[in-house]
């Protein structure tokens, strides 16, 4: 097997695992899936894995979805992927390597801030428009919005389920919403959208795999790790 095409598969295989456990393994996605495509057609490729997983996700966790929580963060989100569009527009592809690496440190930095600080804020109104504008900018961007937004809808006190089927909802308009912005910039197109198609039944067994381990998984440890590999990741994309 191909080096891209492994590559490719565990970029998968991550998305579903992330998508149908505790979320918030963006911020790894994407630099695993430069590591065979350097460029800015990553976000592309990964459009149909997510909009695919999305689906399925919202199927299984249908019932409890707390569309308050959801419509307060959308109207600034939507205007926060329209900024994160304009940046895109603008950037070469060392230029986006730089911005994946500097959100990755960016958000690692603030999870083990906050790991150590009260997290109370995000209750307050303003900060839901706060959250949806640098998420949707960041969603757009880099693919790396889980933290912040698992942040924000663990601290509005949801029981489990209402917090698994509000956020898988919420990503599922997130990614719709990407395709008519990145296939006018270019970044989705047939070649991308077949590549992403083709690594569905790696990310079916990594969805099985997080959806089985949700309820056995030590959340700390796994949290730490996630961060570890991210962090690797972000110095390979800063050093090459």
């Amino acid at each position: 097997m191909e080096s891209a095409t492994l590559i490719l598969l565990t970029a998968a295989l991550i998305t579903g695992f992330s998508k149908f456990s505790v979320g918030g393994m963006g911020m790894l996605i994407v630099p695993v899936l430069m590591l065979a495509y350097p460029g800015l057609e990553a976000l592309g490729i990964l459009v149909p894995i997510y909009i695919f997983a999305d689906l399925i996700a919202v199927f299984i966790y249908r019932n409890s979805v707390n569309w308050t929580v959801l419509f307060r963060l959308l109207p600034l989100l939507v205007i926060g992927m329209g900024v994160g569009a304009w940046f895109l527009s603008q950037m070469s592809g060392d230029q986006f390597a730089l911005l994946i690496g500097s959100t990755i440190l960016g958000m690692l930095l603030l999870g083990i801030w906050l790991d150590y600080h009260e997290a109370a804020f995000m209750r307050h109104p303003f900060t839901a428009k706060t959250v949806g504008l640098v998420a949707g900018t960041i969603s757009m961007t880099a693919s790396a919005a889980g933290p912040i937004l698992s942040l924000y809808m663990m601290e509005q006190r949801l029981d489990k389920e209402s917090y698994v089927s509000t956020r898988a909802w919420l990503f599922l308009m997130i990614d719709l919403a990407k395709v008519p912005l990145l296939y006018k910039l270019g970044f989705v197109n047939a070649e991308t959208t077949l590549l992403g198609l083709q690594s569905i039944p790696a990310m079916l067994v990594g969805g099985l795999i997080g959806y089985l381990l949700l309820r056995k998984m030590q959340f700390q440890q796994f949290k730490w790790l996630i961060r570890m590999v991210a962090a690797i990741a972000a110095v390979k994309i800063f050093l090459f």
